[in-house]
């Protein structure tokens, strides 16, 4: 499942390769939506760059997804995305890794895995949240991780929003990848739009009645050869080691690590699918696997990338160093222009949070902002309680002059001040 996550109390980093949709997408300029969404509440685009979009063959206005809704947390920032598809693109990193897994599946199960590439990223709550079994109190479902769309409608969160979908509709082998948004601190690692790969098979009693073992340690076995076949794949003849953890929708659940590099890498997480899910989509005398890998957590480690933010360029000194098929091709840093700093102090307010405060600066800044990193707190004797963050500005392919990062940095603190109900230093 897309969802696997190392840490249980968040779907950020975790299963954090599940996800089960990837927008097929062609830009148009017609105004088409297919969302139900009240048309009295509907607003033009502020920055009417592109009216709509095609989305695994479902067209998808701006107006249904940034919208005058007091549940709608979408930023014109992350609608901007939708449809970029970089892991259809041959000859980016995130589609030369995509084809290589899909090239094992291929040589080592032929004709058994259904592929899916081209799911629309737009899923219910329902599909993102209670199909998989995430608790009804699970901090992922709150405003603060999320994108809502409305109180029912999500940007997925992971690959995982469509394994019910598939397989009630028959689909017992395939692999789901897609672009999933969360909202994230910001660093070298993180991005709120990034890609996972999600790969599910199931097994019927035939599958293991014969083999002597129960149904859940077939599986799990099953599971385990398939997926150091795949490691060894990606990364050649690297030790490996399984460790348990915890994920609400497998048991047993396992993560995998290589050792790479001189260090233990975490490649992806996976389990043995729990019962509930299957029952619901009408395969009770089954059992399956399911795992779930980060695009871009395994790309920046092949492919030598040490920025997330280098995926989104387009910048032909990027795009240029990759080829078609060409798997670890270690990239070439073609510049590094000097970071600028820039600190800010406020007063906490009630409501406060680290994602809501990266959100802005994303929003003034896009991609010209590389880092926000608290460096300092402290209470006063009032109970009041004050943060310091340290804003790195950097562009990937200029200098930016210091009148440009000082208006950026204006815009940041008035935003903050007014958005996020605190008081300046």
């Amino acid at each position: 499942m897309s969802i696997f996550l190392s840490n249980p109390t968040l779907l950020r980093n975790g299963f954090r390769t599940l996800m089960f949709l990837t927008p097929s997408v062609s830009i148009s300029y017609s105004t088409c939506s297919v969302l139900s969404s009240d048309d009295s509440r509907r607003k033009k685009w502020r920055q009417p760059v592109v009216s709509a979009l095609e989305l695994g063959g479902v067209k998808i206005a701006k107006d249904d997804v940034v919208k005058e809704d007091p549940t709608n947390n979408v930023p014109d920032s992350i609608f901007s995305k939708l449809g970029m598809q970089l892991h259809r693109r041959p000859t980016h990193p995130l589609g030369i890794l995509k084809n290589a897994i899909f090239d094992y599946f291929d040589t080592n199960y032929p004709n058994k895995f259904d592929k899916f590439d081209d799911l629309c990223p737009i899923v219910s709550a329902k599909e993102n949240f209670d199909d998989v079994l995430v608790p009804a109190d699970h901090v992922s479902r709150s405003y603060n991780d999320t994108y809502y769309v409305d109180s029912e409608t999500v940007l997925r969160c992971h690959t995982s929003a469509h394994q019910a979908e598939l397989l009630r509709k028959g689909h017992t082998h395939f692999l789901v990848i897609g672009d999933v948004y969360r909202r994230d601190s910001i660093d070298a690692t993180h991005y709120p739009v990034f890609h996972q790969m999600e790969g599910v098979r199931v097994f019927s009693p035939n599958d293991w009645e014969a083999s002597g073992m129960d149904a859940t340690s077939y599986a799990a076995g099953d599971l385990k050869t398939c997926l150091e076949g795949l490691a060894s794949h990606l990364f050649g003849a690297v030790e490996m080691r399984w460790v348990d953890t915890y994920f609400p929708f497998t048991n047993p659940s396992f993560e995998l690590e290589i050792y790479f590099q001189d260090k233990w890498l975490e490649v992806l997480g996976c389990g043995v699918t729990e019962q509930e899910i299957l029952k619901r989509s009408g395969k009770t005398d089954n059992v399956a696997w399911a795992f779930g890998l980060g695009l871009e957590r395994l790309a920046m480690v092949l492919f030598d990338i040490p920025d997330i933010r280098l995926f989104w360029s387009s910048d032909e000194r990027f795009t240029s160093q990759f080829l078609k098929g060409e798997l670890g091709t270690k990239f070439k840093p073609y510049s590094k222009y000097p970071p600028c700093f820039k600190d800010m102090s406020f007063w906490l307010s009630d409501s406060f949070t680290e994602n809501n405060l990266c959100e802005i600066v994303r929003g003034v800044a896009g991609d010209l902002v590389e880092e926000v990193r608290l460096i300092d707190n402290f209470t006063n004797k009032k109970g009041m309680t004050s943060h310091c963050y340290r804003i790195a500005y950097r562009s990937m392919e200029r200098s930016l002059t210091d009148d440009e990062i000082n208006e950026l940095q204006w815009n940041v603190r008035d935003q903050v001040q007014s958005k996020l109900n605190v008081v300046l230093r």
